[in-house]
């Protein structure tokens, strides 16, 4: 009788690795390219995109699988993978076709070929990932021995959790801001260990069974993550900062008492720790499942490989080349030319950036620049940059995310530039009066919306001022971000309901038996290799993540409740609310395409609609509402990171919050620094550029959804109703995409038509365009299609090292061009740089003009 599935597979722990011998980790065995294949053998790896190394370690596993064993495992995976499109077409087909004939569990011998192939890939599912992209860089045997949470882990990841939370908090205020990334402290925390590792003596002590030194070896790969983790986690400013701004300046709310940091803090807090109360609780849904594939942390670990793996096994490559230098050797060349290449864009030669050639010929002509302008156009451009942080934008690039989500976010911006052109060249709702692409909002004279002339002293609604003056305004590109935003949002419950409720209902199975006693937390999900060898470890149980929700909860009522903000402590579990609705939905896109739908306008509308007129109310509704959900969805993904690096959860539970508390209270005192030792401090007159740009653009989009509020722009009668279509075409988008996948099964590219990615492009217009998404599809084909399918083992080694690299090089020379010469404010003008502000590029070109004196649209008392 065959063994156990499970049994086979726990194969996969390496029982002989220690902690002093990484090399043979993340590291595949060169293809044999003159060995002759088998043609099962040639069909599993065409269809999976797999190595020869992992095709023969899921041969040696299959010999010992029951076609009993194999079928039932096929019907589990064709439950989970069926509708993903990351998931190799022509496996579910083969899939589809063996469960469909009856007589192969009658006469097998008469079925002996796909029987075969058939154990070959279910080995392959359960002993590896069944994601080529996944297999590049994470490896399927662990070494549960090897240094983790140490004394020297610990010590560096405050550190630069410290570091990294007070420089991007001090520079979040100043025009332009500057951020340390992920990646530079990754690259920097590398020397730091490996000195600590040289350094420090191996002394320490026995706590609990276990000794604690300060050298326990080599500066192991897991060491390195959990610090990588901790700076993450650490990185981002407190959102509740931007509420804390608007209250204590004078200009604004001139509320004194938001001053004080007992009060700073607790609102701090809550919005900060509230986020992993969820993301512990989503763990069955976004963490351990296989199809959850997270890509950003694709990119992480590879990085992290590249540092850690010493072997290195040569490959074949484009032009017949075979390729042996190593992974840390190549990372450090890209990212040295990354470096260098970087301060052409975007100091020496601006126009490298925003490669507005056709413009150019025509600087003034309006047509032209409207269409095809870098900077206040469409950017309809066939290669409109040769600036890799161009396609940065939305935290993603083309190496990164599969080509199928790169392609639909064009498809989807390409089909709504159309409906930009209607509006604008139709002068709809006058926006041909305004630019046609910005995301500013107006007035009847086409200048910026002046806030301040439809509030009273104490930052509430006036009406009587508001009708003396102007309805608000928004351009065309604008107009339909939002058409869009309304859409995504009942998109993204229908696709998951559609065609992904098999594994949520999974995931909610799998959570209940979790609560009970005799449970099996594995319900109706086959264990792939990965949650296998994790299982060594013991799990957070989930009380500790639900103590850690009660306290953020206990916070926000406390800030919200004990000082005058006008806000009912309500809103802490709206937030809580909204993110039980969307996070599993929200997470499930992120996990598997790498785009994230965030709910800040669906908090903005929800929350300005229920308290109209306060603007500090909305303020929190806006707070609660998005950053639960995204705090939750990004703390997921780094579970997610912990889980593919096999770091124990209870390490990754306390290194997230550790770091969280350590960044949370150092980025307040900074505010508090900033606040009353900085001269001038958001003002033009302010030091060093700090005029808090992204608090006035937080505090006027405040007032107009909290003062104005959504009613008067969007509901019945508003300015914008027509605007709300937007919620029945989400409704029905992905009722028709999945109709028609289903219609036509066989058509391979229906089944990578994804409708919440097409929406995702769809709304990403004001200030971005086209520009900013052309140039991904050109290299995301070369990279996921061409090279992939040709060069399996070499886009495996560098594609996702490559990636890093280019971000990393960028941030270093970022952060030198900023200090070195942008804080001097040195520039260089000739024409590489001048020619990037003229004509229309530098003053955006309007369809209509006004006389002096002349407004547009309804005149002062013809509106409410």
């Amino acid at each position: 009788m065959a063994q156990n599935v499970t049994e086979i597979h726990d194969m996969g722990v390496d029982k002989k690795s220690s902690p002093y011998d990484e090399a043979h980790l993340n590291e595949k065995a060169p293809h044999d390219f003159a060995a002759e294949e088998a043609p099962v053998d040639r069909t599993v790896e065409a269809d999976f995109n797999v190595t020869e190394q992992d095709l023969l370690e899921a041969k040696a596993l299959a010999d010992n699988m029951s076609l009993e064993e194999v079928r039932s495992l096929m019907e589990q995976v064709l439950k989970i993978h069926g509708n993903d499109p990351n998931f190799p077409h022509t496996i579910i087909t083969r899939i589809e076709e063996f469960l469909g004939n009856a007589s192969i569990l009658a006469n097998p011998e008469k079925h002996e070929e796909i029987i075969c192939e058939m154990k070959i890939e279910a080995a392959l599912i359960t002993n590896n990932s069944p994601y080529a992209e996944v297999r590049a860089v994470v490896d399927n045997h662990d070494d549960p021995n090897m240094p983790c949470s140490t004394i020297r882990a610990w010590v560096i990841g405050l550190v630069f959790s410290g570091a990294l939370g007070a420089i991007n908090q001090l520079f979040s205020i100043r025009m332009p801001a500057i951020t340390v990334g992920l990646n530079v402290a990754q690259l920097l925390a590398y020397p730091v260990g490996k000195i600590c590792e040289k350094a420090l003596p191996d002394v320490g002590f026995t706590l609990f069974g276990s000794r604690h030194s300060l050298n326990p070896g080599p500066f192991s790969r897991k060491e390195h993550m959990l610090i990588t983790i901790m700076a993450n986690v650490a990185g981002s400013t407190p959102y509740t900062n931007n509420i804390i701004w608007s209250q204590y300046l004078p200009e604004y709310f001139n509320q004194s008492y938001a001053g004080q940091f007992s009060y700073q803090i607790l609102v701090a807090l809550s919005t900060n720790l509230i986020g992993y109360g969820m993301a512990g609780l989503t763990r069955r849904f976004l963490v351990y499942p296989s199809y959850c594939v997270w890509p950003a942390s694709l990119v992480t670990i590879a990085l992290n490989n590249a540092f850690h793996t010493e072997s290195n096994v040569p490959v074949l490559g484009p032009l017949k080349k075979i390729f042996s230098m190593s992974r840390y050797s190549f990372f450090l060349w890209a990212t040295l030319a990354m470096f260098v290449y970087f301060w052409l864009p975007n100091y020496l030669f601006l126009a490298l950036s925003a490669f507005s050639w056709l413009s150019w010929i025509s600087p003034n002509n309006m047509v032209l620049s409207n269409i095809t302008g870098f900077n206040n156009g469409l950017g309809l451009n066939p290669w409109p940059t040769f600036d890799w942080n161009v396609l940065l934008f939305d935290g993603t690039d083309p190496l990164m995310v599969p080509f199928f989500s790169t392609f639909n976010k064009f498809l989807g911006m390409f089909c709504s530039f159309f409906v930009v052109i209607g509006i604008w060249w139709s002068n709809a709702y006058y926006t041909g009066y305004l630019p046609i692409n910005s995301n500013k909002v107006f007035d009847n004279t086409g200048d910026r919306y002046n806030i301040s002339r439809a509030i009273n002293e104490k930052g509430l609604f006036d009406a009587a001022k508001y009708e003396a003056y102007s309805p608000a305004y928004l351009a065309a590109g604008n107009l339909v971000v939002y058409l869009f935003f309304f859409a995504i949002y009942p998109a993204t419950l229908v696709y998951i309901l559609l065609n992904h409720r098999y594994e949520v209902s999974m995931g909610f199975k799998n959570l209940w038996n979790s609560l009970r006693k005799n449970k099996n937390t594995e319900a109706d999900q086959y264990k792939d290799v990965h949650n296998r060898l994790m299982a060594v470890h013991p799990e957070v149980p989930e009380w500790w993540y639900l103590v850690i929700l009660v306290g953020a909860i206990g916070c926000g009522i406390g800030g919200i409740a004990g000082w005058e903000t006008y806000t009912t402590p309500a809103v802490v579990f709206y937030g809580l609310i909204l993110c039980i609705i969307f996070v599993i939905p929200v997470g499930i896109v992120k996990a598997m395409t790498g785009m994230e739908v965030t709910l800040n306008v669906l908090a903005e509308f929800i929350g300005g609609s229920w308290v109209q007129g306060n603007a500090l109310a909305m303020n929190y509704f806006k707070s609660f509402g998005y950053v639960t959900c995204a705090h939750a969805v990004w703390f997921a993904n780094d579970l997610k990171l912990a889980h593919y690096v096999k770091i124990p959860p209870k390490h990754t539970f306390a290194a997230q919050v550790v770091a969280t508390l350590v960044s949370t209270f150092i980025c307040t005192g900074i505010l508090n620094f900033q606040m009353n030792d900085i001269p001038n401090v958001c003002t033009d007159h302010a030091p060093n550029k700090m005029t808090c740009p992204g608090i006035n653009t937080f505090f006027t989009a405040s007032v107009l959804w909290g003062t104005i509020g959504p009613k008067k722009i969007f509901g019945h009668n508003g300015q914008y109703t027509v605007l709300m279509l937007g919620w029945p075409l989400g409704l029905i988008l992905p009722v028709i995409i999945w109709y028609i996948q289903k219609k036509f099964p066989e058509k391979k590219w229906l089944r990578q038509l994804h409708p919440i990615v097409l929406l995702y492009g769809a709304m990403y217009w004001a200030p971005y365009n086209l520009s900013y998404v052309i140039p991904s599809v050109w290299i995301g084909w070369l990279s996921w299609i061409w090279c992939r399918s040709r060069f399996l083992s070499f886009w495996s080694k560098y594609n996702f090292v490559l990636s890093a690299a280019f971000t990393t090089g960028i941030s270093v020379a970022a952060v030198i061009i900023f200090f070195s010469l942008d804080w001097a404010g040195v520039e260089v003008s000739w024409w590489g740089n001048n020619v990037v502000s003229e004509g229309c590029e530098g003053k955006a070109c309007l369809l209509k003009h006004l006389k002096k004196g002349e407004i547009f649209g309804p005149g002062p008392g013809q509106f409410q």
